[in-house]
């Protein structure tokens, strides 16, 4: 279960998982880790949760690493701080790729500090929102690291090598509207409208076909590395997938009758 660090909540299909170390703008530590990896986990199985939104319980969304938990593992010695360092990427990573293959959109919705691994958290869902008080950096080389959390594989699929190159290579702070010209953010909004418009995005999504958008975002996921006779396949099996739902019955009836369509998520 998740703990304290992050908190998890459905409501109306939606599951919110919040990053909840305020003071320490959620910086990621042990406690952090856990959490987020259990409250991704449950998500992704939780029969109530048809959308997924992550999110911070604060004005920040994640300032990066704890770089106070990484300078004690230093401070044990080198080999210490890798063998820690991996126990942290082997949890993270498998919370990114959890997000990346659910079967269920995530959104994130960001305010404040974006920043590290809080960038590629961010990268790793499905579309995301943000206050136009956001500020975003990839970070690392600042620390005299590379990047981690899957942005490499984000980044250059998103914005293509040259800006993932800029971004990476430099560590510059960028805002929200530059977030949002380079693709890196589906939709930037006054921050005092940030919750409500992630409600009403979650919502939409939530009340959508939910196995027709489990299959729509594989197919997406999967198209920059597949070959199209191979795309075309796997278009053929998940359309022929969906058309086996009780929802593409609805979708059918719905639009002959003139009328919204009324989907269950089955």
């Amino acid at each position: 279960m998740p703990n304290d660090a992050v908190l998890y909540n459905v409501k109306d299909a939606v599951a919110t998982i919040s990053l909840n170390r305020p003071k320490a703008l959620n910086a990621l530590n042990k406690d952090l880790t856990e959490g987020l990896v259990a409250a991704v986990d449950k998500a992704a199985s939780d029969p109530n949760a048809r959308c997924v939104v992550l999110t911070s319980s604060s004005d920040h969304f994640m300032a990066g690493g704890d770089l106070m938990m990484f300078k004690g593992w230093l401070d044990e010695g080198v080999e210490v701080a890798q063998e820690n360092l991996l126990g942290v990427f082997d949890a993270v990573h498998s919370t990114v790729k959890k997000i990346k293959t659910m079967d269920k959109p995530v959104i994130v919705s960001v305010d404040g500090a974006v920043a590290g691994f809080g960038l590629s958290l961010m990268l790793a869902c499905d579309l995301a929102i943000a206050a136009e008080s956001a500020a975003f950096t990839l970070a690392y080389i600042r620390i005299g690291a590379s990047p981690d959390g899957g942005s490499t594989h984000s980044l250059t699929r998103i914005v293509g090598v040259r800006k993932a190159m800029e971004i990476a290579m430099l560590g510059d702070n960028f805002s929200a509207a530059e977030a949002k010209d380079a693709g890196l953010i589906n939709r930037m909004v006054a921050t005092n409208d940030l919750k409500a418009e992630t409600a009403k995005l979650a919502q939409r999504l939530a009340s959508g076909p939910t196995h027709a958008l489990g299959h729509t975002k594989r197919l997406i996921n999967a198209a920059h590395d597949t070959a199209i006779a191979e795309q075309l396949k796997a278009e053929e099996a998940a359309f022929a997938a969906s058309a086996g739902t009780l929802d593409f019955n609805e979708g059918i009836t719905a639009f002959i009758e003139k009328r919204k369509a009324n989907f269950i998520g089955s």
